[in-house]
């Protein structure tokens, strides 16, 4: 994997019990940009899902962001739970809420 972009690279999974955390502790942020309409149609199942499950949800712009903007622009949208990259691009409502829940 070495001359794989950052972008498409998945970070090895961690062993180990994981500690079982309830969806109201979750976090979900959706990394987006103004007028992209990937990011709107995210948004509305980001705010769907977490609205279902009681999960809290924040937006940050990579316009205003130099960090953000360097990491993801390529992927926007972006979508984090509990700050770990779940997807971009497309948000799939069952593997979203799976993710939340699981």
């Amino acid at each position: 994997m070495t001359g794989m972009s950052p972008i498409f690279r998945r970070k090895p999974a961690t062993s180990g019990p994981v500690p079982a955390v309830t969806p109201r502790e979750r976090l979900v942020t959706l990394i987006r940009k103004p007028g992209c309409h990937l990011c709107d149609d995210a948004q509305i199942v980001i705010e769907k899902v977490c609205a279902d499950l009681g999960v809290s949800w924040e937006q940050k712009d990579i316009t205003e962001d130099k960090e953000l903007h360097d990491t993801y622009w390529e992927q926007i949208p972006v979508v984090l739970v509990d700050g770990v990259q779940h997807t971009f691009w497309r948000v799939n409502e069952d593997r979203l809420r799976k993710a939340l829940t699981g």
